[in-house]
C-alpha cells in the first residue's frame, strides 16, 4: 500500500488531472467503479488505484491510503477506486454527425455525449474552444458513454467544408423550421451552439436549414444538453 502523497508514482499520476499533462502523456484519470468498468470494457484502462478491494478482474492494481486517494481525486467525497485510461483515438467522420460549437458547461457536454450514444449518433465533432471531454465533471456526466462514442476534436469550419453530401442544420429560435416538421436526409450534420451565444455566424453560414424546438413561451430557452438530446431523439426516430 502507498501511504505517502510524496510518492513519485502518486505525484506523477496526480498531474493527469491537469489538461497539459493529459496531452503530454495521452492519458487521463477516471473516478468511480462505473467509469473504471467502462474503460476496462473498451480496453483503454491502464491501471487502477484502490482504497479497498473491488470486484474488478484487472492485474495492475495499487492500494493506497485515503490520504493518497484524496491527492489523486477531484471529488469532495473520495471514491474507493479510480483509474488511469488512455485517451480516446479519434475516428473518421461517418454517418450522422452532431457538431458542438463552443460548449463550455461540463454538465451539458457530458449529457450530450451520453445522448449521442443513446440516440445512435455516428460521429460527435467538438470545436477546439469547447470544454475538454476529459474534464472530470464531463466524464461523470457522460456516465462512461465517452468510451462508446466516435469523437473528433477539430476546427468546425474545416470539417464543414468537407461535408459536401450532407444536409447541415443549425438551431435558430427566430425563423427556423419546427423540429417536428423536419424531414431529415440520409446524411445529416446538426450544429449546436454554446450556452451563452449560440452558433457563431462563421459556422451558421454553412447551414442548409435552420430548426427550432417548439415550446411554451413561458420558457425562453433550453440548455444545450437538453436541446441537443431532443433533436437527436427526433433524428433517430425519423431516419
Amino acid at each position: 500500500m502507498i501511504e505517502s502523497v510524496n510518492n513519485e508514482k502518486i505525484k506523477k499520476t496526480a498531474k493527469l488531472n491537469d489538461k497539459k499533462y493529459q496531452d503530454i502523456e495521452n492519458k487521463f484519470i477516471i473516478e468511480g467503479k462505473h467509469l473504471v468498468e467502462e474503460a476496462l470494457k473498451k480496453g483503454v484502462l491502464e491501471e487502477i488505484f484502490l482504497i479497498k478491494d473491488e470486484d474488478i478482474d484487472f492485474k495492475n492494481k495499487t492500494f493506497v491510503s485515503e490520504k493518497v486517494m484524496r491527492k489523486l481525486s477531484t471529488l469532495t467525497s473520495i471514491p474507493n477506486i479510480l483509474g488511469v485510461a488512455k485517451k480516446i483515438n479519434e475516428g473518421n467522420i461517418v454517418g450522422n454527425v452532431l457538431m458542438l460549437d463552443g460548449i463550455k458547461d461540463p454538465g451539458n457536454m457530458g449529457t450530450i455525449i451520453r445522448s449521442c450514444t443513446a440516440f445512435n449518433i455516428d460521429t460527435l465533432v467538438i470545436s477546439k474552444d469547447s470544454i475538454s471531454i476529459y474534464n472530470p465533471k464531463v466524464l461523470r456526466a457522460s456516465e462512461g458513454m465517452i468510451f462508446n462514442q466516435n469523437i473528433v476534436i477539430a476546427d468546425l469550419e474545416n470539417v464543414l467544408d468537407n461535408l459536401k453530401d450532407y444536409t447541415i442544420y443549425t438551431t435558430d429560435v427566430n425563423g427556423g423550421e419546427d423540429l417536428k416538421d423536419i424531414k431529415f436526409s440520409k446524411k445529416n450534420a446538426i450544429i449546436i451552439g454554446s450556452e451563452a451565444s449560440g452558433v457563431k455566424d462563421t459556422i451558421k453560414k454553412y447551414a442548409d436549414k435552420k430548426l427550432y424546438i417548439k415550446m411554451d413561451p413561458l420558457c425562453e430557452s433550453l440548455n444545450a444538453g437538453v436541446s441537443a438530446s431532443i433533436i437527436m431523439y427526433e433524428l433517430n426516430n425519423k431516419i
